[in-house]
């Protein structure tokens, strides 16, 4: 971003007056950090994991197999495991402003995560999120099996579930809204009336209409119309 203000990318920009629906990627949008790179960190294998997240997040690598190898890693770690994380995580910077003053204006939000529901699902409560849709870890006698149960929330999961959200919501798709920074959100973000990368990777800051490099979401507000 530079130090211009930000511009709405075209006429048909979403706008308050309107309801409206804005969904965003948790991991690294709606939160500075990366929970599977935070359960590697309790595994002991924090660096081995990370470094395959930021490839992963680049696009350099298959998301659903990545993911596996990586939850691989978390096997044997006890449920507690997801208490420690959540108490370490933090809110981006403007993330909750954002998301009431949507509420205000009588928006939607949701989050579409390849994290783990057992954070989420907290996250959620915290801010009131309207809708989210992340995995879920397989747990067996108190510990994780290195599993991930049912199918892995991927790019096109992201995407389905912005369209659906919008249609159960009765939103057009010109007041949709999709904020992500990796490669698994550059479909919702193509297909959203106004698709943001925030802080993203550079083939997802190409997708996009637009773009925010300084980690504040209030910036989102700015892209929005107000008639």
């Amino acid at each position: 971003m530079t130090d211009e203000p930000l511009q709405a990318p075209n006429e048909s920009t979403p706008t308050l007056a309107r309801p409206g629906i804005l969904v965003m990627d948790v991991d690294s949008t709606l939160i500075n950090q990366e929970v599977i790179d935070e359960l590697g960190v309790a595994a002991g294998v924090g660096e081995q994991i990370a470094a395959v997240t930021a490839r992963a997040m680049a696009g350099e690598l298959e998301f659903c197999e990545a993911l596996r190898e990586r939850v691989k890693l978390l096997a044997g770690l006890p449920v507690s495991v997801f208490d420690e994380v959540y108490r370490r995580v933090t809110f981006t910077d403007g993330a909750v402003d954002l998301i009431d003053a949507l509420h205000a204006h009588g928006w939607k939000v949701g989050v579409v995560s390849g994290g783990f529901h057992e954070v989420v699902d907290r996250l959620v409560a915290d801010v009131h999120i309207d809708h989210a849709l992340a995995n879920r870890l397989e747990v067996v006698d108190g510990r994780l099996t290195g599993r991930v149960l049912g199918d892995i929330v991927c790019k096109t999961t992201k995407l389905h579930a912005l369209q659906a959200w919008a249609k159960r919501d009765g939103i057009p798709n010109d007041q949709t809204v999709a904020v992500g920074d990796g490669a698994n959100d550059i479909p919702m973000i193509q297909a959203a009336g106004l698709g943001v990368a925030f802080c993203a990777k550079p083939k997802v800051q190409l997708a996009a209409q637009v773009a925010i490099n300084e980690r504040d979401l209030r910036h989102v507000l700015e892209l929005l119309s107000r008639d």
